[in-house]
């Protein structure tokens, strides 16, 4: 199989065929994301896509799920996918699902039809970084869409019948704005009703822009106080029918899981817990380790 550059996959992707469609990814402007910083976003070769799934035909013909590499590969055209789906069903005809990591610019620039066409064709399960639904929170984290955009493209899937997990990132506004974060997410959250919410908290890497502001103090990181208290207003404002709540990346101060309505009680007791556990430290700042992971 050819790779260029790192790999990387959402957690639920564990036991799926990888295959490298594009490199890099074609907005790379986060500015809390360091991820391919030095990789150019391309294009992945016709021919070396199908030499990838004759190979992967031949070790893992039993294989029923795909992931599209890299960065948001739902940036080709309806047309390119619609070629890679074919060629995949023909060599692979176990597979069930095709999916990869997406954004708001990607699905904007695909007609209705041509969504309906890429559902029929098994690609499902699009991994989406929304990351707020404060306006204020997208124009700083470069994310090139705003609110509304989000919820009207991602309304457009639900019309397709294209599954998706939304991601959303705790502190994404600062701690100037965790009030205002938390309404506008939850009011974004209820208005497409998501079949999967990926809850994360931010973290950045040495190299980004955020990570320099927030050194400097022109981005105001929040305290374990203050993203405690963000998502306790959050998961309390959501109105949800059936969403799976998954907010076990290592960056979060709680790792929790749950149905959404059924858990939410459950969900804010533990946050109250934790706001007791760490009596003394909520004004503290996270120390972070890999992946953003918080050391308590």
């Amino acid at each position: 199989m050819n790779y260029t550059g790192t790999i990387y996959r959402p957690p639920m992707e564990a036991q799926s065929l990888l295959l490298q469609v594009t490199t890099g990814c074609s907005h790379n402007k986060c500015a809390f994301c360091y991820m391919y910083h030095d990789i150019p976003f391309a294009v992945s070769p016709m021919e070396e896509v199908l030499a990838d799934i004759d190979e992967a035909a031949r070790l893992w013909p039993g294989v029923e799920r795909v992931f599209l590499e890299n960065g948001d590969a739902f940036c080709l055209s309806a047309e390119r996918l619609k070629q890679i789906a074919e060629a995949i069903h023909a060599k692979l005809p176990k597979v069930n699902t095709i999916a990869m990591y997406a954004s708001i610019q990607n699905i904007k620039g695909k007609t209705d039809e041509e969504l309906q066409m890429l559902h029929e064709l098994g690609i499902n399960d699009l991994n989406i970084g929304v990351e707020s639904g404060l306006d204020a929170a997208l124009e700083r984290l470069n994310k090139g869409h705003t609110s509304e955009e989000a919820i009207y493209e991602l309304n457009r899937l639900k019309k397709a019948r294209i599954e998706y997990c939304l991601n959303i990132i705790l502190g994404g506004a600062g701690a100037d704005l965790v009030h205002e974060n938390a309404e506008a997410s939850a009011r974004l959250i209820n208005a497409v009703q998501p079949p999967i919410l990926f809850m994360g908290t931010l973290h950045t890497d040495p190299g980004c822009s955020l990570h320099r502001d927030m050194k400097s103090g022109a981005f105001p990181e929040c305290t374990f106080g203050q993203l405690l208290d963000e998502q306790e207003e959050l998961i309390s404002l959501l109105e949800l029918d059936n969403t799976y709540y998954f907010g076990l990346h290592p960056s979060n101060i709680i790792p929790m899981q749950g149905m959404l309505p059924r858990d939410k009680d459950a969900m804010i007791q533990a946050i109250h817990e934790m706001r007791d556990h760490l009596k003394g430290q909520l004004d503290k700042y996270p120390v972070r380790g890999s992946e953003g992971a918080i050391l308590l």
